[in-house]
């Protein structure tokens, strides 16, 4: 069984950083992770995703540049460094991890299993 939980959330203003953690309880180091995004009314989006080792990464259009995943298998932890925040990022922000070990990186919701209870970031302009 996978638990995860999210931390980091909040409200700032347009062009300040926010860094998101996950702490990921049960077996997640071999496991893909990513961070997703909803906003209400809409479909949960793809933000960032990484590999099982940290040696691969995806993100999506709307973030490239500005957001960076990685992930510390010791501590289990997940992390989401946002810059240059834009009020369209305000979101509620998911952790989540793949159903599969080992596989390949996947910005579809369907194939993560595990779910934190998520965070919200507000960006204000």
């Amino acid at each position: 069984q996978v638990q995860l939980v999210e931390s980091g959330g909040g409200l700032v203003q347009a062009g300040d950083s926010l860094r998101l953690s996950c702490t990921a309880f049960g077996r997640t180091a071999s496991r893909t992770m990513a961070w997703f995004r909803q906003v209400s009314g809409k479909e949960r989006e793809c933000v960032a995703v990484i590999s099982w080792d940290g040696a691969e990464t995806y993100y999506g259009d709307s973030v490239k540049g500005r957001f960076t995943i990685s992930r510390d298998n010791v501590k289990r932890m997940v992390f989401l460094q946002m810059n240059s925040l834009k009020p369209e990022d305000t979101a509620v922000y998911y952790c989540s991890a793949d159903r599969e070990s080992f596989g390949p990186l996947d910005s579809s919701v369907a194939n993560y299993d595990y779910w934190g209870q998520g965070t919200q970031v507000t960006v204000s302009s």
